[in-house]
């Protein structure tokens, strides 16, 4: 079994609940629907009913068939009666049970409906270091394979409940037949609980590990999916097919044990309840030639006896079932109750934003053993463009994120028009944030899709508008279909410059108060590069903007430059300013950005050539 564990260790936010606990949750989501739900028991109850009175009508039958005269006595109208009685019975039993299981597909379907929603709700508001944490195939395996599970199981309870009534309904009847024999029959039943009883602590344990193997699954095929073009570049498909065959048969060997422990469990059950159906065959048999009872009331009593043991077997097995939906919906409940990282003191609304940006005394970590900003201060002006440069890890980004509110910060202050952000809405506040990534993200659509995605309310005519302010517009006629190009899956249809003059142009539709460009030219050619300037001119005007940038050109444009190193402003003023200083800056300039000026291009004219 060591090898069946491996990879399937809990999550970091994973939680147990008691069964009380779990099962009270889950009454929160039936709540809703008591009407429905009251509308089911009562076509159980008719169910049981129906099914219970069959066995009457049929002992009935053969009373007066045993009778003092035999079948030549019994009349013609008690046959058509029994006939019709026993016709009519059955057609409500599958009526009753045919709707009651349309209520009850419609009432599981409302409530993981619902169970979903809490579960994607949790997954959109939790913060970013919660995505740096866990692997988002795992988290997709919670909200959808999870809630199956749950919804799977949840069927079974009202089969449940319909066969615990059943079960209360026809051991009265075994009561009013025999009393002694009814009593022998309860004597017997808890044996059933007791066997069933044994598999509940490992059905529950084989079943958490069978919902992570599926999300290991599920993790390989996202992975291998998302990284196809990478795979084919070095060749490795047979490679990623393998490590997926390994995933695949870790899940078979777990999913497989959990089959053999869950179909033990019934085989098990039948085994002591045919033990018992014997001693009770026994039992009958000699009381029916001592006379104590008739042959009907004892042809009865075994029929009745064999639809007991039905949906005894049948709660006993459950349990374990039970167990599996307990597991699934404990997976799910841990993702909604994870505590997020990031804290909010108040939830004050920002209408407007002058753009105002203060770090007073800032110490930001991801871990206990990585100090990102160590007391770091730092005031933006409201429409100042502030571009920040220094070598990986210096901690641009970090400033970046803890603007947006993304990360939490372990001391000091973040101040947006001199409120604490702590204090803010953050779904108000974010409203009036615009961040430009290196990595341009755009969703399946059209380029008019993506650019409207800041703004729905915008009409195709605005729309136009608005694109055709990027570069003049030229770039919209190296598109096939112009606005109406599809982007394909993440813009792959997309060169990487066409995908960041639509995310500027998004950007444009948004208007926001406070802009965040992270790099965005650091991957495109040089003349998208003057495209995508010109558009930065227009962000950068009139509005706060906080500039990481490997490109001088988007350095240049920026009103200061703040030199970092190891998360500490070392250097700051304009780029002749710092140039003049001959420090860190100059020696990055002569590093990085010397060969992508002007000057340096016009004396060596060979790099104009490699440009372009």
């Amino acid at each position: 079994m060591g090898l069946l564990r491996a990879g399937l260790e809990a999550e970091a936010y994973d939680r147990e609940y008691t069964n009380r606990e779990l099962v009270a949750r889950l009454g929160g989501y039936f709540r809703p629907w008591l009407g429905r739900f009251g509308m089911i028991v009562l076509l159980v109850t008719l169910f049981s009913l129906a099914q219970t009175g069959a066995p009457l009508l049929a002992a009935q039958g053969i009373e007066l068939m045993t009778g003092a005269g035999g079948v030549q006595a019994l009349e013609s109208s008690a046959i058509f009666l029994l006939s019709v009685a026993l016709l009519v019975l059955g057609v409500l039993t599958w009526a009753f049970n045919w709707a009651r299981r349309l209520l009850t597909t419609m009432l599981i379907g409302d409530i993981v409906l619902a169970l979903r929603l809490d579960g994607f709700s949790a997954a959109m508001n939790h913060d970013l270091s919660f995505y740096d944490k866990y692997q988002s195939g795992r988290i997709v395996s919670r909200i959808t394979s999870d809630s199956d599970e749950f919804g799977r199981v949840s069927v079974l309870v009202t089969d449940v409940f319909s066969q615990l009534l059943l079960s209360l309904m026809l051991f009265v009847v075994l009561l009013t037949i025999e009393w002694r024999l009814a009593l022998l029959v309860l004597m017997l039943a808890p044996v059933a609980f007791f066997v069933s009883n044994l598999f509940r602590d490992i059905a529950r344990r084989i079943t958490q590990q069978s919902q992570r193997v599926v999300a290991n699954v599920n993790v390989s095929i996202q992975d291998a999916v998302t990284g196809i073009h990478v795979a084919k570049n070095f060749r490795r498909e047979q490679g990623i097919y393998e490590e997926f065959q390994q995933v695949n048969n870790q899940s078979y060997a777990i999913n497989t044990w959990r089959g053999i422990v869950l179909a033990t469990v019934f085989p098990t059950l039948t085994f002591f309840s045919s033990v018992g159906t014997g001693i009770l065959l026994y039992a009958g048999g000699y009381s029916v030639s001592q006379s104590i009872i008739t042959m009907g009331a004892w042809y009865l009593f075994i029929n009745s006896l064999d639809r007991f043991w039905f949906p005894m077997l049948q709660l006993s097995a459950f349990w374990s079932q039970f167990q599996a939906g307990l597991s699934a919906t404990e997976r799910i409940f841990a993702l909604i109750d994870a505590a997020p990282v990031v804290q909010q003191t108040d939830n004050r609304a920002t209408e407007r934003l002058r753009g105002e940006i203060e770090f007073v005394n800032v110490s930001f970590r991801y871990s206990e053993k990585e100090q990102v900003l160590p007391n770091f201060s730092l005031r933006i002006r409201p429409g100042e463009s502030v571009a920040l440069v220094g070598h990986t890890g210096a901690g641009k980004s970090s400033i970046a994120k803890l603007v947006t509110r993304f990360y939490e910060f372990q001391e000091g202050q973040v101040l947006i028009d001199g409120q604490d952000i702590r204090s803010l809405d953050l779904k108000s506040y974010r409203s009036h944030l615009g961040i430009v990534s290196q990595t341009p993200f755009l969703f399946a659509g059209t380029v008019t899709d993506n650019i409207r995605y800041a703004k729905p309310s915008l009409s195709d005519v605005e729309v136009e508008t608005i694109a055709r302010q990027i570069a003049g517009g030229e770039w919209l006629e190296t598109l096939p279909d112009g606005l109406q190009t599809d982007v394909g899956e993440r813009g792959a249809r997309l060169s990487m410059g066409q995908r960041q003059l639509v995310v500027l142009a998004r950007m444009l539709a948004h208007n926001p108060a406070i802009f965040i460009l992270d790099e965005a030219t650091a991957s495109v050619d040089p003349f998208t590069e003057a495209q995508i300037q010109q558009t930065l001119d227009l962000l950068f005007h009139n509005r706060t903007s906080i500039v990481i940038a490997h490109r001088l050109s988007t350095v240049r444009a920026a009103n200061r430059i703040l030199v970092l190193r190891k998360g500490e402003i070392i250097e700051e003023g304009s780029h002749e300013q710092l140039m003049a200083q001959g420090g860190h800056y100059a020696e990055l300039y002569n590093t990085y950005f010397r060969h992508q000026s002007l000057e340096y291009i016009n004396a060596h004219p060979e790099t104009r050539q490699l440009s372009y």
